[in-house]
C-alpha cells in the first residue's frame, strides 16, 4: 500500500510506504485500486497516472480539500483486492474508492465498496450485471459499459455493408462477451468464431483460416500480449488487406510493441489522444511530458474521475462524510470531460459519443490512434433500463 499527500500548485506525487496514520484536517482520501504488477500493470499504471496528474494539475486539491491518496495493487487477483480494498476502507478511512481495470476485480471489490457506503467509482471495468439489475447508488463509471465498445465495431461493420465477417476472442468470460458485443449490432455473416486459449501468442493456426475463408473483415478482441503478437503476424502473413477491426487490441498501451504493424488498423473506442475537446490537448501533452508516453483511455478515464470528483465536492462544500449527498451531486456534476460531451445515465454508466480509430505513427516517431470517425451519438449501454436504483 503507497499513500501520496498532494498539496499545493507544486504539489509531489513520489510515492512514500503508507503508515495508518489520518490525513491532515481537511483532506479528501482517496483510494486508488489498479493492477500494478504482472503482465497488465501498464494498464494500471495508466489509471494511476492519469488520475494523480488531474489532482496535480488541480493543485494538489480537488473540491478545495487537499488530496489525500493512498495506492493499492489488487495484483489482477480477486481475492488480493478483497483484501486491499478492506485495508483501504478500515485502515486508511478513505472517502471513495478509485479503480479498478479488470471487472473480475470489480465484481469482488464492488459489495465491499458500498456495504462500508463508501462511493466507488470505476474508470475502466463496466460489468454488464453492475449496468443492470445491479446496480447501486454509490457505484459509478467514467468509462463504459464492457459491451460498449465491440457494440461499436459491430456497428461500424454493419455501416461498411460486411457480409462475412471473422470473429476472433480468447475462450474466457470476456471474450465470448466480447463477440456477444460485437454481434449485438452486426447482422451480416460470420465467416467463422474461433476462440482460442487465454495467453495465446501463435495465431498461425487462426491466420491460416483467415486466409483460406477471405473474410470481408476480422474483429478480434485480444489485449495485452495477445494483441502485440496477433498484429505482428496478420501483418507478415500478408493479411492486411482484409480489414481488422479491433477492441483492446491496437491502442496505447500495445502500439509501443507493435508499431508499425498496427499502423492503419482501426479500433472502437470513446476517446483518442487527437480528439478535438476542450482540455485534451494539453492533458495529453502534460501526460507525455512527465511519463514520457502516449496516454491512452485508461489514464483518460481516471483523469475525468478526479474532474468528476472535483465538481461534485465543489457542491457538496468540500464535505465528504455523507456519501449519499456526494453521490447525489456526482449524478449531476457538470465537468470539462476530456472526450467532450459526457453526463451519467439512470444506472451511473457514461452516456457518450462512441468513435472507431485507426492507429497511426505520428510525425515525432510515436504511435497513437487517431479519430476516424463517429458511430453512436450520446449512446447509453443496454442494461440501463434494467436499472431499478435502490432508494440512496
Amino acid at each position: 500500500m503507497l499513500r501520496t499527500t498532494l498539496a499545493g500548485a507544486t504539489a509531489a506525487l513520489a510515492l512514500t510506504v503508507a503508515a495508518p496514520a489520518l490525513a491532515a484536517d481537511g483532506a479528501v482520501k482517496i483510494g486508488l485500486i489498479y493492477t500494478l504488477s504482472g503482465p497488465a500493470a501498464a494498464l494500471g499504471e495508466q489509471a494511476r497516472n492519469g488520475f494523480q496528474l488531474a489532482v496535480e494539475t488541480m493543485g494538489g486539491k480537488l473540491g478545495g480539500d487537499t488530496v489525500d491518496l493512498v495506492v493499492a495493487d489488487d495484483e489482477q487477483k480477486p481475492d488480493v483486492a478483497v483484501n486491499k480494498v478492506k485495508e483501504l476502507i478500515e485502515r486508511d478511512k478513505v472517502d471513495v474508492v478509485v479503480g479498478p481495470i479488470f471487472s473480475n476485480i470489480l465484481m469482488a471489490i464492488e459489495k465491499p465498496v458500498v456495504d462500508a457506503g463508501k462511493i466507488l467509482i470505476s474508470t475502466n471495468a463496466g460489468a454488464s450485471s453492475l449496468a443492470g439489475k445491479d446496480c447501486n447508488p454509490l457505484f459509478f463509471v467514467t468509462s463504459y459499459q464492457n459491451d460498449d465498445i465491440h457494440q461499436t465495431a459491430g456497428e461500424y461493420a454493419q455501416k461498411q455493408g460486411y457480409k462475412n465477417v471473422f470473429l476472433m476472442a480468447p475462450n474466457y468470460q470476456a471474450g465470448k462477451d466480447a463477440i456477444n458485443g460485437f454481434k449485438r449490432s452486426y447482422k451480416g455473416g460470420v465467416a467463422g468464431e474461433v476462440y482460442t486459449q487465454l495467453g495465446q501468442l501463435d495465431f498461425s493456426a487462426e491466420l491460416a483460416q483467415i486466409a483460406a475463408f477471405q473474410p470481408d473483415a476480422i474483429f478480434t478482441f485480444m489485449p495485452g500480449g495477445m494483441g502485440v503478437n496477433l498484429v505482428k503476424q496478420y501483418r507478415q502473413a500478408g493479411l492486411d488487406k482484409i480489414p481488422m477491426l479491433s477492441a483492446f487490441t491496437v491502442d496505447e498501451s500495445t502500439l509501443p510493441a507493435q508499431q508499425d504493424a498496427a499502423v492503419d488498423m482501426l479500433s472502437a473506442t470513446n476517446w483518442t489522444p487527437d480528439m478535438d475537446a476542450p482540455g485534451n490537448k494539453e492533458f495529453v501533452a502534460a501526460y507525455e511530458a512527465k511519463f514520457g508516453a502516449v496516454p491512452g483511455t485508461y489514464a483518460m478515464q481516471a483523469y475525468d474521475a478526479a474532474l468528476l470528483l472535483d465538481a461534485a465536492l465543489k457542491e457538496t462544500g468540500g464535505k465528504v462524510d455523507d456519501a449519499k449527498a456526494l453521490a447525489k451531486a456526482m449524478e449531476t456534476a457538470t465537468f470539462p470531460s476530456l472526450r467532450g460531451k459526457f453526463k451519467f445515465g439512470p444506472n451511473h454508466y457514461p452516456i457518450q459519443d462512441m468513435f472507431i480509430a485507426k492507429a497511426v505513427k505520428r510525425p515525432d516517431g510515436k504511435y497513437a490512434t487517431s479519430m476516424v470517425e463517429t458511430v453512436f451519438t450520446d449512446h447509453q449501454d443496454s442494461y440501463a433500463s434494467e436499472c431499478k436504483m435502490p432508494a440512496s
